[in-house]
């Protein structure tokens, strides 16, 4: 599996499949929508199925061997 990319957002929260197209796992939100009915997605190793699912920094979205962290503006996660 690939190493986790952190991907900066800047407010405190973000839906996930806005950050699915932030990381760049998914080029539009029909992809998106797809993927996730099938299951495909993954947020801290639990399959995950809701489009709006708010993620935080911290979180990890898996989408195959892909995979990214939702950081803080500055690239950070609240304990590191």
């Amino acid at each position: 599996m690939s190493d986790v990319q952190p991907v900066p957002i800047s407010d405190a929260n973000i839906k996930l499949g806005q950050f699915l197209k932030l990381a760049n796992l998914v080029e539009s939100g029909s992809d998106a929508k797809a993927l996730l009915a099938g299951g495909m997605v993954r947020v801290n190793d639990v399959v995950e199925t809701r489009r709006g699912r708010q993620l935080v920094p911290g979180d990890v979205v898996r989408l195959a061997h892909q995979a990214a962290r939702v950081t803080d503006e500055n690239g950070e996660v609240p304990w590191g």
